[in-house]
């Protein structure tokens, strides 16, 4: 059969619509994880809470709603969650509120209706409740979860009074295993530990083997010292940052040695370390640390204080774990934050271990954009040297990020932000790391019903 030049011409142009009509199919668009946002509904930190989702697209990087979402978070003011390994289950730290119905708590005005709230991960990312668990003492901060998700670890402020346990420790309602657990304390934070029913997601509290009651029974939590700001989970150890600002001592940290067979944390030291401001000669207590974070087998603390040196507006001090847990500064490891940053909250080490980066809460002030600063690590040192082209703004003054994380194709990082009630999302150069500004609707920009508290990502989407 014979073509005319019109029919050949037809032909030809059907074949390479063909063509590139296969070759965009191999790029086709899919979901490759989903992200969870905690939040409230209201302008301020002590409203209702939620749970927003987004499907994250793996060409774009965009985020799409998920269908059902938002969900409430079981209680008022979330602060944290954590998806366990596997991405079956999702729990959320509500921290309750105070009396007058704020989320500044204390010893004398404690969170009321705190509680872990419990979902399960279901088709489409889709999250349903399940039960509500509840901490063994007062104004929980932090939730952690280990590697394997066996163990669920909850950060109370304020441990109970042994003379009146339903009030926080205080100097007028001592613990007098604060004193047994850690040296000449009158009143301490703790520990909440849960082993995970690996089935149902339910939560069984792990009571504390080294401390009995005058009952003959096991303290069901476990001591750590007073005015706790952060914890951080390792493989052996679970890390807890303590000290408020100005006191004199500084802040300090305390490691539990943690045996995953069983859920206990046994005192690894006999006294805290307290943490030392490097960039002022390693001789001036911190007293402003905002986090402990823990990635790729290292400690980081962030600091926001203006150090005598230099003015800068604060720092990453990195550490090795060495003897029980003891910290060991890197050689010339710690870093200035970014001249132009301030209020680091939150960081990250990407998957390939090149790149660390540090959300800041606020730029040189609180008119001017908060940025994501960019630090490259040594391969040998683990060194921290700040990137060129760092930092990578954020939209807009007053965006506040509260967290940041890298999506499970490490394509994208993203941070969640209180300011603005946004999430702010980049494409990530795994060459030289920097972060460029994502195309389609919103540029990178998508916005959540109210205040972000944290977030946290799942592979999981089937």
């Amino acid at each position: 059969m014979k073509f005319r030049k019109f029919g050949k011409t037809m032909l030809t142009a059907a074949l390479s619509s063909a063509i590139v009509f296969s070759l965009s199919s191999c790029v086709r668009s899919f979901t490759v994880g989903y992200m969870y946002v905690t939040g409230t509904v209201t302008a301020t930190p002590n409203g209702n809470g939620i749970v927003t989702g987004f499907k994250i697209d793996n060409n774009t990087g965009q985020l799409r709603a998920l269908h059902g979402l938002p969900v409430a978070s079981g209680g008022s003011n979330p602060v944290r969650a954590v998806l366990l390994t596997g991405g079956n289950f999702v729990y959320v730290l509500n921290a309750g509120v105070n009396s007058s119905g704020g989320a500044d708590c204390s010893a004398t005005d404690p969170c009321q209706n705190s509680n872990v709230t419990e979902f399960v991960v279901g088709g489409n990312g889709i999250l349903t409740y399940q039960q509500t668990f509840f901490t063994q003492g007062f104004n929980p901060i932090r939730l952690l979860s280990d590697s394997a998700g066996t163990h669920l670890f909850a950060l109370d402020r304020h441990a109970p009074g042994t003379v009146d346990p339903s009030k926080p420790s205080s100097a007028t309602n001592p613990n007098a295993y604060c004193a047994a657990a850690i040296t000449a304390a009158t009143s301490c934070g703790d520990v909440t530990v849960f082993s995970v029913n690996s089935t149902t997601g339910r939560l069984t509290l792990v009571t504390n083997g080294q401390l009995t009651s005058s009952s003959g029974t096991q303290v069901t939590y476990f001591p750590v010292p007073a005015d706790p700001i952060d914890f951080a989970f390792t493989s052996s150890y679970v890390m807890t940052m303590s000290g408020a600002p100005g006191v004199t001592s500084g802040q300090t940290v305390y490691p539990y040695s943690y045996n995953s067979s069983n859920g206990q944390l046994t005192v690894s030291q006999s006294t805290p370390q307290i943490i030392q401001r490097a960039l002022d000669g390693g001789n001036v207590p911190m007293q402003q640390g905002n986090a402990i974070k823990a990635a790729s087998g290292k400690i980081y603390i962030l600091d926001n204080e203006p150090t005598t040196t230099g003015g800068t507006p604060g720092q990453i001090l990195p550490f090795t774990i060495g003897t029980n847990g003891a910290l060991q500064s890197l050689v010339g490891g710690a870093v200035a934050d970014d001249v132009t940053q301030t209020d680091p909250i939150d960081l990250i080490v990407e998957n390939k271990g090149k790149y660390l980066y540090v959300a800041n809460r606020q730029g040189a002030d609180s008119t001017t954009a908060a940025g994501i600063a960019i630090f490259t690590i040594d391969p040998a040192s683990g060194q921290l040297t700040e990137s060129p082209g760092s930092p990578i703004p954020t939209v807009g003054a007053g965006a506040s990020p509260q967290c940041i994380l890298e999506d499970p194709s490490n394509q994208y990082i993203y941070t969640a932000n209180a300011g603005d009630s946004s999430v702010t999302g980049h494409v990530f150069d795994p060459n030289s790391g920097l972060l460029t500004q994502m195309k389609g609707t919103g540029n990178g920009r998508f916005t959540l019903t109210g205040p972000a508290t944290w977030c946290l990502v799942s592979g999981r989407t089937s």
